[in-house]
């Protein structure tokens, strides 16, 4: 189902005025098992919107099963585009929602809602305010115990002033890091998830390094934290939480809420008569549930994924 809320703009419009490319993608489940069945999960509800018009576009599942070893009740993806009308700016969408999910009898919920919106403003609006607020967990449990969960939704905190790259802010690099120590210092972190981790947050140290000199890189640069700050207790023996991970025996490592942002590079405009090639855009991409499996399943899972952004000039 899609609605258009803008008219395609015109060559002549696109050079005399502002304008905005949208960007957003959802989908609610993907992956690839290798045991016990070799299957990939293609994009279920794969949903995107690549274009100047915006609009308002939606995808609808029920009851779905890969083999009866992942399962949910219904899916709905959307993404949608459109003008401000407090500033006149652009508006992009994404929003991922599943419900009934029943991993390997392991990894339940009720609900599991992905979303991101960004927010371009009309002036000195190149990179977006975003925000993830609706992203949600709804009765998420494991082997029928409860998960509690503590949010932090301003994990990327405001948007950097003088309309500057969330990945060469200082501010926001600090905080994310410190969010990446946490977990990769850990003492019983499984060998796996703390070489990745630490690799992470060398990748942070280097985007600080670089922000601090004020020399960029020509690259496209991105950094993973997540919404989930901490997980409590589950009475279950062996089960541990390091910030937003859950490492549970028999069944793999399960990560909860994770974000990448990132830059994206783009090639000029053939039509703009500016010859100076666009600034990288920030995308957000937002992932409700990743599961690395290795013992009761083998494979990974990804459970509500959404990613919005956008462009424009000047």
């Amino acid at each position: 189902m899609a609605t258009m809320t803008e008219p395609v703009p015109k060559k002549k419009a696109i050079r005399e005025a502002p304008y905005h490319d949208y960007h957003a993608e959802a989908h609610v489940l993907s992956g690839d098992l290798q045991r016990p069945i070799e299957q990939k999960i293609e994009a279920v509800s794969h949903i995107s919107l690549h274009d100047r018009r915006g609009g308002h576009f939606t995808r609808f599942n029920e009851v779905t099963s890969v083999e009866g070893l992942i399962s949910f009740a219904k899916g709905k993806t959307r993404v949608s585009g459109s003008r401000s009308k407090k500033h006149g700016g652009w508006v992009t969408t994404s929003a991922s929602i599943m419900e009934g999910l029943n991993s390997f009898e392991v990894i339940t919920a009720d609900r599991v809602i992905s979303q991101v919106s960004t927010d371009h403003s009309l002036n000195d609006g190149h990179y977006a305010r975003v925000t993830f607020l609706g992203s949600q967990f709804n009765n998420l449990r494991v082997s029928g115990f409860e998960v509690p969960l503590t949010f932090n939704f301003g994990i990327c905190g405001n948007r950097p002033s003088d309309d500057r790259s969330y990945l060469r802010d200082l501010t926001f690099l600090e905080g994310i890091k410190r969010q990446t120590e946490k977990i990769a210092k850990a003492e019983d972190l499984p060998q796996g998830l703390k070489d990745s981790y630490y690799e992470r947050l060398e990748n942070v140290n280097r985007l600080i390094a670089i922000s601090r000199a004020g020399k960029w890189d020509n690259d496209e640069p991105r950094i993973v934290c997540s919404l989930v700050e901490s997980i409590g207790e589950i009475p279950i023996p062996g089960v541990r939480s390091y910030g937003h991970v859950l490492v549970i025996p028999e069944f793999g490592s399960v990560s909860l809420g994770e974000i990448v942002v990132g830059e994206k590079n783009h090639k000029a405009d053939p039509d703009d008569p500016d010859p100076t090639p666009p600034k990288p855009s920030v995308y957000f991409q937002l992932t409700g549930i990743s599961m690395e499996m290795g013992c009761v399943a083998h494979g990974s899972a990804v459970v509500g994924s959404a990613t919005a952004n956008g462009t424009h000039k000047p």
